[in-house]
């Protein structure tokens, strides 16, 4: 029974990221595709996970960081399925300065810290609401 309800847990959280993912991008770019809710349910899962079952918490900061190098890991890795590999042609960074086969660039690895910081407040939220787990507390450093 607990093992179901993990994977409920997670993939209820997966698909509240990749929607949030989805409608952030509609609102930045005024459209999306629906490889980015795929990919924006990773980067919030795995975002969240970085402070589950770990004997000593990350301070948010930590936490930010760690996260802006996981969703631009997983943009990366997308970027080269969609984009390289099948051709879909959904983004391309290449006109932008400091980027990397066209498919992140530092500009967007920047904000993604900065929108961590709502994606691990959201995923600690939905813990404590949803799933009745610890209310969150936070160490800034």
């Amino acid at each position: 029974m607990e093992r179901r309800l993990k994977i409920e847990k997670h993939l209820i959280l997966f698909m509240i990221g990749g929607m949030a993912y989805f409608f952030l991008e509609v609102l930045v770019r005024g459209y999306s595709h629906y490889t980015m809710f795929l990919c924006g349910g990773a980067c919030f899962l795995c975002c969240g996970l970085l402070n589950e079952n770990v004997k000593m918490k990350m301070s948010f900061i930590s936490q930010m960081v760690v996260s802006a190098g996981i969703i631009t890991a997983l943009e990366f890795i997308t970027g080269l399925i969609v984009n390289v590999w099948l051709k879909m042609d959904i983004w391309d960074y290449s006109n932008l300065p400091y980027n990397f086969m066209g498919q992140i660039c530092l500009l967007y690895s920047v904000l993604w810290f900065f929108v961590s910081s709502v994606a691990i407040v959201m995923d600690d939220f939905l813990r404590y609401k949803l799933f009745h787990e610890e209310k969150p507390h936070y160490k800034i450093f």
